[in-house]
């Protein structure tokens, strides 16, 4: 397996276009991965507390439409 090293060499030498790609895919990865992440903590539980005091503070008035 290459390093990080040189995987940032490789990508440095990529003409604009193939850039332009590995960039779009990197960044629909990351999104996936974060889409994970959240729907992982979501089933967890882990945001309950996020949720409850936000939809409390919704009750209280306090909050204002974006």
């Amino acid at each position: 397996m290459a390093s990080v090293g040189d995987i940032k060499r490789e990508i440095a030498a990529l003409s604009p276009d193939e850039f332009a790609e590995l960039r779009a895919w990197f960044e629909e990865l990351d999104a996936a991965a974060w889409d994970e992440e959240f729907e992982r903590d979501a089933r967890s539980g882990k945001l309950d507390a996020v949720a409850e005091q936000a939809i409390d503070d919704y009750r209280k008035g306090r909050c204002k439409e974006l």
